[in-house]
């Protein structure tokens, strides 16, 4: 399997070549964040032709994701247990949940397209909505691992942390004054690391950004973040063969400020038809 997670930016103002890339690079399942779009928006014509099935979630211009794959979707959810919403002014247990997350089984793989909250300023309600958000995250994947601790689970998406100072090269993002980089959201990404998850991009690509705000040359100059991520199980980091992060995609005729994050699975194991018959 071949899966990869993108934040588009808007899909149905790059859905051509959003599509192009799948077709291209022989994605078999693709994440997709910020479709920003209602669900019955989403250009589901473009992918099924392009041989792919489609499960969108979208409620207006704001957030939304998407997962779309060669294979079938099963078990498709649109939150995780425990997942908060969120309102300006509404504080409470039942604030209106966002766009935020989708899920479903794919190949025998659960696979999340994530948009993690973006937390705005430290001290806003949307950084306390961020990190309870991550809470809830990391409780659902310790609860599921615990529950079977052979899932082969994939959250990916963009998770608006940098998690270590490397993952950081732009200037106007400091640590004690900015989101992102604080102690709080590093430790709530460690703590999704320490349920049972791993960076299985990071072992084979240890260096380099997946995101870069249009302002002020930051591409050109690369002041870009490492923001966003396939975090895998045990089965799933087990199953790696090789990753890529497509920086070029950052470049051309209207690009998402994010790129492509891509990982090759092996499933299926190594082939058992040449070893030696034991009886």
């Amino acid at each position: 399997m071949r899966l990869a997670t993108w934040n588009v930016n808007s899909i149905r103002a790059r859905v051509d070549r959003i599509v192009d890339f799948a077709v291209r690079e022989h994605i078999d399942v693709l994440a997709m964040q910020e479709i920003k779009c209602k669900s019955e928006q989403f250009p589901f014509d473009r992918f099924e032709e392009a041989g792919f099935h489609v499960e969108a979630y979208g409620f207006s211009q704001w957030n939304g994701v998407a997962i779309a794959s060669r294979e079938p979707l099963t078990n498709v959810r649109t939150a995780f247990p425990g997942m908060p919403g969120f309102e300006k002014g509404h504080n409470g247990p039942d604030a209106p949940q966002e766009a935020r997350a989708i899920g479903a089984t794919i190949g025998g793989v659960e696979v999340w397209s994530l948009y993690v909250p973006n937390g705005r300023s430290l001290g806003d309600p949307h950084y306390f909505y961020k990190l309870d958000w991550l809470s809830a995250l990391s409780q659902y994947t310790s609860d599921s691992l615990a529950g079977n601790p052979d899932l082969a689970l994939a959250l990916v998406g963009d998770f608006n942390i940098a998690p270590t100072d490397a993952d950081n090269g732009d200037p106007a993002v400091v640590p004690g004054f900015s989101t992102h980089v604080s102690p709080p959201e590093r430790e709530a990404f460690a703590a999704l690391e320490a349920a049972g998850l791993q960076d299985v991009v990071r072992p084979l690509i240890p260096t380099g950004y997946t995101y870069w705000d249009y302002k002020r040359l930051k591409f050109p100059r690369n002041e870009g973040m490492r923001i966003d991520f396939i975090l895998g199980s045990h089965a799933v980091s087990e199953a790696v063969t090789g990753a890529t992060i497509h920086r070029n995609e950052r470049k051309g005729e209207a690009p998402s400020d994010h790129v492509p994050v891509v990982v090759d699975l092996d499933l299926e194991g190594p082939d058992d038809d040449d070893r030696p018959m034991i009886f």
